[in-house]
């Protein structure tokens, strides 16, 4: 499964990950720089008075891949 993971700073300079699972394939660079500014200007997230998504500083894919080991039937 494919991940879209969009990396902020919070104001108070740590580091906050917002993952979404469903988004536009083949997404440009100015588009998410703009969609992940947008996050941060309309200052939803706040906890404890410090703004969680303040700046934007990375973005990413993450692909995920399982393989099965063994999977037993159900029995019936």
């Amino acid at each position: 499964m494919k991940k879209l993971q969009l990396g902020f700073k919070t104001e108070d300079g740590k580091t906050k990950i917002l993952t979404l699972n469903y988004f536009k394939a083949d997404l440009t660079s100015d588009e998410v720089k703009k969609a992940m500014q947008s996050i941060a200007d309309a200052k939803l997230f706040v906890k404890e008075g410090q703004e969680m998504y303040h700046q934007a500083v990375s973005a990413k894919y993450v692909t995920r891949t399982e393989e099965d080991i063994f999977v037993e039937s159900p029995v019936a």
